[in-house]
């Protein structure tokens, strides 16, 4: 999957116009508040998904302007595709190969992109929610019924902790409880099991790229922990039963609280290097390398999964890495077609082939 042409029009500071990036590495750099990170959001937009910034559409129209608009020509599925969203004030409209489509989720698969941004640092910095939205994001890129199971998973924990709260005003209710507990532990095994799988692969992954960022250095693990000892991961069923006895043994307290207490709803990702766990311990350049060797193991994956290379933005990626650290990465870890933005001329510098954009007061210009 490689971009050919990104065309901009009223879409936030950035003046009207198109680039052509080249299918290795793109380093778009220049000084704060300039664009470059809107250029890479612009790219993120037309994968289907929200903004990584958390932005409303609204505030994605250049002001004075009535519209904008997002076109890439790309590389996929073996052909030349196109793919575009107009955003007016109050809806989108989406082609895909010229054919109007009925909403943005119709680019979800057709154009797939693996961003890193510093909002992501919070995948080791804050609790474990942030982790676990990563890896079901990431699963669900690559295996769309598992969107299903943890929907389902969801509704029925909401069913289960309603009745809990009615329990402490209707006894008669608890002789209904062993069929949600039941229910709860099939949808929840499903989905562990699948969560443990795909952390042991992303594991592999970022193992081999974080050893090479930090110059064989450094040993990335990630482990998945469960809320409760499980014996043998790799069993659905084993899962399953330990799950409904744990439900069991929590069942006076969950009761008394109004909530479930266990369960993948409350299990999270254990980050460690050389044995210690980053978020305790890891530098800001430390826990910057390994948000970044996650997200490069994410595109390995998705390309694994579904033989389409993703398209990977890396935002502000530079900073607080050292100079190896962004050799390693400028030039030594890609063979996809990349986006990398960064503020110091001298880390542009540092790249031995591909493509540099200078983005000044909203203005992208090929730089030669």
């Amino acid at each position: 999957m490689m971009i050919t042409k990104l065309g901009f029009e009223g879409f936030r500071n950035l003046s009207d116009g198109e680039i052509s990036p080249v299918g290795g590495v793109n380093v778009i750099f220049g000084t704060n508040a300039q664009g470059k990170t809107n250029l890479l959001e612009g790219i993120w937009l037309l994968s289907g998904n929200r903004s990584f910034r958390g932005s409303r559409d609204s505030e994605l129209i250049q002001f004075g302007k009535d519209f904008a608009r997002l076109k890439i020509d790309f590389f996929s599925e073996d052909r030349d595709q196109t793919a575009e969203i107009t955003f007016l004030k109050g809806k989108k409209e989406v082609k895909v190969n010229g054919i109007k489509q009925p909403s943005v989720s119709a680019l979800i698969g057709k154009f797939c992109v693996v961003v890193f941004s510093p909002e992501h640092l919070t995948l080791v910095k804050s609790g474990p929610s942030e982790r676990r939205r990563f890896i079901d994001n990431a699963i669900c890129q690559i295996k769309p019924s598992y969107g299903d199971a943890l929907n389902n998973y969801g509704k029925t924990l909401a069913q289960r902790n309603a009745l809990l709260k009615d329990i402490a005003f209707h006894s008669q209710l608890l002789d209904t409880l062993d069929v949600w507990d039941y229910r709860l532990a099939v949808l929840g095994a499903s989905v562990m099991r699948m969560r443990i799988n795909y952390t042991e692969q992303l594991c592999r992954c970022a193992k081999i790229y974080h050893s090479g960022i930090s110059d064989s250095m450094e040993d990335l693990e990630i482990n998945y922990s469960p809320s409760f000892f499980i014996e043998d991961c790799d069993n659905s069923v084993k899962i399953r039963d330990r799950f409904l006895e744990k439900l069991s043994e929590c069942r006076s307290e969950d009761i008394k609280d109004g909530t479930t207490s266990v369960g993948p709803h409350r299990d999270d990702l254990e980050i460690l290097i050389n044995g210690e766990n980053v978020r305790n311990f890891g530098s800001q350049g430390q826990q910057r390398s390994c948000v970044l060797s996650m997200k490069i193991a994410e595109a390995e994956l998705i390309k694994l999964a579904t033989s389409q290379e993703p398209v990977v933005l890396l935002d502000d990626v530079l900073s607080e890495l050292d100079g190896k650290r962004q050799e390693f990465l400028l030039n030594k870890i890609f063979d996809r077609q990349v986006f990398i933005s960064c503020c110091e001329a001298a880390s542009v510098e540092r790249l031995k082939g591909g493509k540099l954009f200078e983005v000044k007061k909203g203005v992208v210009r090929e730089f030669v």
